[in-house]
């Protein structure tokens, strides 16, 4: 698949993640064999207005690339200045969220509002469009209702304002993450447009993958809460496309991605936030396994890398004593 002049090494895509896709989490899922990584959502305005969190977001190193930064905003000169900016710093695809439905960023007429808007989209994306050399996608919902008209409306005027590629989840703004993505409305958009679709939505495991590609013919998967605490699950799936047999998944390997991640946690924010960070993140891990509500209780107040460690090796010990 190819984003422009960028050639994708497989089919997987690592979603944006409010909150979660940070440079470490990315780096595990690049190292896993995922192609191409987003970065969390940047706001635009706090972009263009050098606020220091948002400049933190931007955060990037070469093992990541390729790297999409996704932006949010509404207002087309930010947008194409933010734009810009992220193309200085290093960035390989700069995407604009069509898709958040978050009552802060809707208020400001940005994410899913922007799919209620046209006019106000293809003056966004224009600008935009004219203000970068390198390759320009979207990230959209369904829209605000179950037809997917507004989907295709925007999938056309984005194609027509030269973005290069559209990643499209198939549920409504309105629906969050509940229901189930309707992905008949991936394969309307792939037979509709003529640029890379990549279909997003309920990929959980490498055998969603397979099917969504097949029943869409979309030209890579984007896997988003399915690889939160398994980046391995794009080692299976890129298994699965090259018809290789699929590496399991196993306790040991749970235990390593665990420890992989506190320290790189740790590196990146430090070991005082990283503690505040872990008390939640590494239940990621443990999803699915016995005793998991035991482990997060016990991790609640975790306040050192020493006190992390002991509180995982009393975990998968309790864990492999059950299993012999």
């Amino acid at each position: 698949m190819n984003i422009g002049p960028i050639k994708l090494k497989n089919k997987t895509v690592f979603a944006p993640l409010a909150g979660i896709s940070d440079l470490p989490l990315r780096l595990m899922v690049k190292k896993a064999g995922c192609a191409l990584v987003y970065s969390e959502m940047v706001s635009s305005h706090g972009l263009v207005y050098k606020s220091p969190k948002t400049s933190r977001l931007l955060e990037s190193c070469p093992q990541e690339k390729p790297l999409a930064v996704q932006l949010f905003g509404s207002d087309p000169a930010i947008m194409a200045e933010a734009a810009a900016v992220v193309q200085s710093l290093g960035a390989d695809i700069v995407d604009i969220n069509f898709g958040c439905s978050v009552r802060k960023i809707l208020k400001s007429g940005s994410g899913a509002a922007l799919m209620k808007t046209p006019d106000k989209a293809e003056k966004l994306l224009k600008a935009t469009r004219k203000a970068i050399d390198i390759p320009l996608s979207i990230k959209i919902r369904s829209g605000w209702d179950y037809t997917g008209e507004q989907a295709i409306k925007i999938a056309k005027i984005a194609q027509d304002c030269g973005v290069d590629c559209i990643a499209i989840h198939p549920r409504t703004a309105t629906q969050g993450f509940g229901g189930q993505a309707d992905w008949s409305l991936i394969k309307t958009l792939k037979e509709r447009v003529s640029l890379p679709i990549i279909g997003n939505g309920d990929v959980l495991t490498s055998s969603d993958a397979i099917r969504l590609q097949r029943q869409t013919n979309c030209d890579a998967i984007m896997v988003g809460r399915g690889a939160i605490g398994n980046p391995l699950l794009f080692s299976q799936i890129i298994a699965r496309f090259q018809d290789q047999p699929e590496p399991c998944i196993n306790i040991e390997d749970r235990n390593k991605m665990m420890l992989d991640y506190l320290d790189a946690v740790i590196n990146y924010y430090g070991e005082k936030t990283a503690c505040y960070l872990i008390r939640s993140r590494l239940c990621w891990f443990v999803k699915g396994l016995p005793l998991s509500s035991k482990f997060r209780i016990s991790i609640r107040k975790v306040s050192s890398r020493a006190e992390a460690l002991l509180k995982i090796k009393e975990y998968f010990n309790t864990l492999n004593n059950d299993t012999k």
